[in-house]
């Protein structure tokens, strides 16, 4: 197993929109994301770029943003048979920052176990359409764009064995209103990434898992469906391990899932920071966004945790403010959060949850270790 080195993750100036036009317009356009993963190399779906071995690819970094640039791509890799594919840039790369790519990503493996694990990827489905009312089209009506969804959420690795996917379990978009048409389309090709590694690229929307679920081709997979010329070329251009032992398995020995944990002995002098992940994780639950259900967590534990019942508008100041109240009086977090547990059940909400306050813990260990 390689050792765990340093890995910086999700990177937001290399995440690329892919538009690609047929040849000779024949048919529509179609639109994915990806993932700069060298200097002139973008990694995507493959079929994403289906139409553009006889067409026109851009990407585009950084839309709208004082930094944004845009090139022209050709298709270097495409395979079907695993969904995956590599766009070399044509076009000019700007200079300075954008012509300093840190290298390729750390590549990563989750377990075939029975384990929950956080997840994040980012790109441009089509339910971030939005209209520019600052910049109309020739009939006066605004223009439209796709902004960034950067997608958080839990894979429950056991899922999908069959079609050797990740299942990716997220925040839905509030509604489905075109019948023949995927609100995540546009995601596809989008790198998803657990602990800093890419583990994987967003390759499909079944719609029949539901709004929150999402399909990923697994990197690992790569190695068992592309041939030894493929494998050559990303390992060149994109900076994949030349065998499956050079990726990074998850979890590492002795770090694996656990139950909850207790947060009794954390010091109530943590600054917001380390409480940043923990919050994350319940202002996604129902049972927290939902104002009512979470005074009734509260009025269930310490009357001065009772007391912070929600005051502002906005939930994640005064979520920041209940965890550093409960941090004040020992106990009262870990009531506070087996009484959500108890509410929202057995879900990847709670699992992710429970991650979370495991690492917070982890930290807080190490901290000690070393005063």
């Amino acid at each position: 197993m390689p050792e765990r080195q340093p890995r910086h993750g999700l990177d937001p100036v290399r995440v690329a929109e892919v538009m690609v036009r047929p040849a000779a317009g024949r048919g529509p356009g179609r639109r994915g994301s990806g993932y700069r993963v060298g200097p002139r190399s973008v990694l995507t779906a493959a079929h994403v770029v289906r139409a553009a071995a006889a067409g026109a690819a851009h990407v585009r970094f950084e839309a709208d943003r004082a930094a944004e640039w845009t090139a022209s791509a050709r298709v270097v890799l495409a395979s079907e048979k695993a969904d995956v594919a590599l766009l070399e840039i044509t076009g000019a790369v700007p200079g300075g920052v954008h012509a300093r790519v840190p290298g390729p990503p750390v590549y990563g493996a989750v377990p075939d176990a029975d384990v929950v694990l956080p997840c994040s990827a980012m790109g441009f489905p089509r339910f971030k359409l939005r209209e520019d009312r600052m910049r109309l089209l020739d009939d006066g009506s605004p223009s439209q764009y796709r902004d960034s969804c950067h997608a958080t959420g839990m894979t429950s690795v056991l899922s999908n064995r069959r079609e050797g996917t990740l299942e990716l379990a997220v925040t839905p978009p509030e509604s489905d209103t075109e019948p023949d048409r995927s609100p995540w389309e546009g995601m596809s090709g989008a790198a998803v990434w657990h602990d800093g590694a890419l583990v994987g690229l967003v390759s499909a929307h079944h719609r029949t898992d539901g709004l929150g679920r999402l399909a990923a081709v697994r990197a690992e997979r790569w190695y068992e469906l592309l041939t030894g010329a493929e494998l050559a070329v990303l390992h060149e251009h994109g900076g994949l391990p030349a065998s499956a032992a050079g990726l990074v398995r998850f979890p590492p020995a002795g770090t694996g899932a656990t139950g909850p944990v207790t947060l009794a002995d954390l010091r109530d002098d943590l600054p917001l920071g380390e409480l940043a992940g923990l919050v994350t994780a319940l202002t996604a639950l129902p049972t927290v966004r939902d104002r009512g259900t979470l005074a009734l967590v509260l009025s269930s534990i310490d009357p001065v945790v009772a007391a912070m019942s929600p005051r502002m508008p906005a939930l994640r100041p005064d979520v920041f403010g209940i965890l550093r109240t409960c941090l004040s009086y020992p106990g009262t977090l870990d009531q506070l959060l087996e009484a959500i547990r108890l509410l929202e059940g057995d879900s990847t909400g709670v699992a992710r949850m429970d991650e979370e306050a495991v690492e917070l813990s982890r930290r807080h260990r190490r901290a000690d270790g070393r005063r």
